[in-house]
């Protein structure tokens, strides 16, 4: 019985033994040695895990820049052109200067401009009410002005408005990490260049319905006119679906079209203001 026994334990020993040993050399054959320049390149970016890079955290991000050797087509919109320069160096590639962007609204259907002509009572989600119904004033195309912006946001960069309903994007804290247009299901979030001196100038209306149709909704929607296209010298306007869209990769900042647009649809922000007829005659009457 004893000597059963001894030979049970023995046996179970061997195989245990054995075992532990094909384990060791299975796992020398197929063990991944990690690449530290991976570790050195997530420690220098600045580890928001926003999904702006489009991977799954920074460190993913980290990975696949390692991996291709090379930085095109990867920029982290939070460390900016800085960190470009401190990654180059290390995977061995110079870097390239990138215009910085930022987030714009492209709707001004204010409560000024778009009147309400119902009421929402439910719960506080612009998706939920997307999937419920057009939106109090009607227009299926309107910022909800429920704040799914503003949640998905982790640099407290974008509010929204008491006073228009509208998203407010703060210039100073926005990454351009593209977290609000994602979570905006009305696409009136647009990621732009910040332009010199930040100012831009974009068709504030994602409306695709004629004319006629919008405006009933808005006093300010886009009508697909054409004037602006009209206007423009550069080719940097084009009309589809009734609504007009301004490439800001060939917008020359001119504004020639802000001043032609009927309905106010074209947004020109942090120009200085402009000079009218009036003012030019006051200034010359002054140095007289």
């Amino acid at each position: 019985m004893n000597t059963t026994i001894l030979y049970a334990v023995i046996t179970l020993s061997s195989i245990g033994i054995l075992s532990a040993i094909i384990l060791f050399f299975i796992a020398q054959k197929f063990k991944v040695i990690e690449d530290p320049r991976i570790d050195a390149v997530a420690e220098v970016l600045p580890g928001a895990n926003c999904g702006g890079c489009g991977f799954a955290g920074c460190r993913n991000f980290a990975e696949n820049i390692v991996k291709n050797e090379s930085l095109e087509n990867m920029f982290c919109p939070v460390g900016g052109n800085d960190v470009s320069k401190l990654i180059a160096p290390i995977i061995g590639q110079v870097a390239e200067e990138k215009e910085p962007m930022i987030a714009v609204i492209r709707c001004n259907g204010s409560f000024a401009n778009a009147p309400a002509k119902t009421q929402y009572d439910g719960v506080k989600s612009c998706f939920f009410i997307h999937n419920l119904y057009p939106g109090d004033n009607s227009c299926p195309y309107s910022c909800l002005g429920a704040g799914d912006c503003v949640v998905s946001c982790k640099f407290d960069a974008i509010y929204i408005d008491e006073k228009t309903g509208l998203p407010v994007v703060d210039e100073e804290k926005c990454v351009a990490c593209g977290a609000c247009v994602k979570a905006c299901p009305r696409k009136v979030i647009e990621l732009r260049k910040k332009g010199k001196k930040s100012r831009r100038i974009f068709v504030s209306c994602v409306n695709k319905e004629k004319g006629a149709v919008s405006r009933k909704n808005c006093n300010v929607s886009c009508i697909g006119c054409g004037k602006c296209v009209k206007e423009c010298k550069f080719e940097a306007i084009t009309i589809e679906n009734n609504l007009a869209y301004i490439d800001f990769e060939k917008c020359t900042l001119c504004r020639k079209c802000v001043a032609v647009c009927p309905q106010a649809s074209i947004l020109e922000l942090n120009f200085p203001e402009r000079k009218t007829k009036e003012t030019s005659t006051e200034v010359v009457e002054e140095q007289k």
